[in-house]
């Protein structure tokens, strides 16, 4: 396990507070975030783009050349399809109509594309910032586990708090792939955070920590993809369940009284039901904010702490309670 786990190496627990909090900051600018991140999202962003343009040049091409189109096709018509002769009206209509729909779709597309690199960059670090003030008090918080931490925005503004706090604490980020993992733990230190942060692969639905290791657990639009590999008929109802063995794990390796914050798309009342079912309190869902061209929400929650009347009754099983 050694060689997936790593580390940003040993510190003091003095820390120089004028230095503390510098990368913290909500109003930081978008294209520092994309220095240091990027978007995460290129393949989908070319997809966006490269299909606007084809768009775009389909609707100037009709444009700018009208007349000559119709020509042809008048040509075309009279030789090919005598018999089926369309009102020239008709024919002209409908290459205005192509042309305008391929306008349409090319304005679509760049819409998406703007609303794609937004969400990735500047959406994520404001919704980054709004999770950090979901943790009543960080002073006491000393472990956090970040599940899916992805390119490190979340990671990178939890370890600046801690920093900010004059903490000993330390922020441990699971990456789906030992690569991810790697290029995570180096925005760290880019970022001026790398002592306070530990960086491993792993898989959200098996975390690879003890049951109520860590005083805060966050994941940004991680949970809501987990399961995607499954397949077939009931591919939904599996995607579904896959999340809420994920959700249970966060339950799982959250200390009694630790505060649990996830962001993420579309499925946040599905997490919300769920861990009302578990009996988690201060379950709270923020409004909606538009994301990747959809609906998101954070959740927040707190695990019950532990009974203190001296009862022996067993723990609960958390995931027993996920279906």
């Amino acid at each position: 396990m050694a060689d997936r786990v790593f580390r940003s190496g040993r510190r003091r627990c003095s820390i120089d507070h004028s230095l503390a909090g510098k990368s913290c900051g909500g109003g930081r600018d978008w294209r520092q975030i994309y220095a240091v991140y990027g978007t995460g999202e290129g393949q989908t962003l070319a997809f966006l783009l490269v299909h606007a343009a084809l768009f775009a040049a389909l609707s100037l091409s009709l444009l700018l050349y009208f007349s000559a189109v119709l020509e042809g096709l008048e040509g075309a018509r009279a030789r090919l399809v005598p018999a089926l002769l369309v009102p020239f009206p008709v024919v002209r209509f409908l290459v205005g109509f192509v042309g305008s729909v391929a306008a349409f779709f090319s304005v679509c597309l760049l819409f998406a594309a703007g609303n794609v690199l937004y969400s990735s960059v500047a959406l994520h670090w404001e919704m980054a910032q709004r999770m950090l003030q979901a943790v009543p008090d960080w002073s006491t918080v000393r472990s956090v586990l970040d599940v899916g931490c992805g390119r490190g925005i979340l990671l990178n503004a939890v370890a600046a708090r801690l920093k900010k706090e004059g903490s000993c604490g330390r922020v441990v980020g699971l990456a789906l792939r030992r690569e991810a993992a790697v290029a995570a733990l180096r925005r760290a230190w880019a970022e001026g955070v790398g002592e306070y942060v530990t960086c491993r692969d792993g898989d959200a639905r098996r975390l690879p920590f003890a049951d109520g290791y860590f005083d805060v657990v966050v994941s940004a639009v991680h949970l809501s993809a987990v399961g995607r590999e499954r397949r077939g008929s009931s591919s939904a109802s599996a995607a579904a369940a896959e999340r809420g063995r994920g959700l249970g794990e966060v339950v799982r390796v959250l200390k009694p009284g630790g505060v649990g914050v996830v962001w993420d798309l579309v499925c946040v009342p599905e997490y919300a039901q769920r861990l009302r079912e578990m009996r988690m309190e201060d379950v709270r869902v923020s409004e909606r904010v538009t994301a990747y061209m959809v609906s998101s929400h954070i959740v927040s929650f707190r695990k019950p702490a532990a009974a203190t009347d001296g009862a022996t009754t067993a723990p609960p099983d958390w995931r027993a309670n996920i279906g």
